[in-house]
């Protein structure tokens, strides 16, 4: 769903359709994206239209690079102190 978002706002029946999904399932999906902060979603008269909030994915990519590197660190103080430690005859 949040693919077909990015290309713009949808009704929540255009963003149904290719789904073999119920209205009703469509909509728990759609309030769950909401409750993550990655929908936004408008109502005009009966018409409710889904809208990506991309400023929540700028969110995510910075606690991504910052693990990603915490963790490319780690492995390579690691790989560093298994070397070392072959180098010396441990096993």
């Amino acid at each position: 769903m949040l693919d077909r978002l990015r290309d713009g706002s949808l009704t929540v029946s255009q963003l149904a359709a290719p789904y073999a999904m119920s209205l009703n399932a469509v909509s728990k999906h759609i309030k769950t994206l909401e409750r993550a902060g990655l929908v936004r979603r408008e109502i005009r008269g009966r018409e409710h239209s889904c809208r990506l909030h991309a400023e929540r994915f700028a969110d995510a990519m910075k606690w991504m690079t910052f693990y990603t590197e915490f963790w490319n660190d780690r492995m390579e103080a690691l790989e560093e102190h298994l070397i070392e430690k072959r180098k010396r005859g441990g096993r």
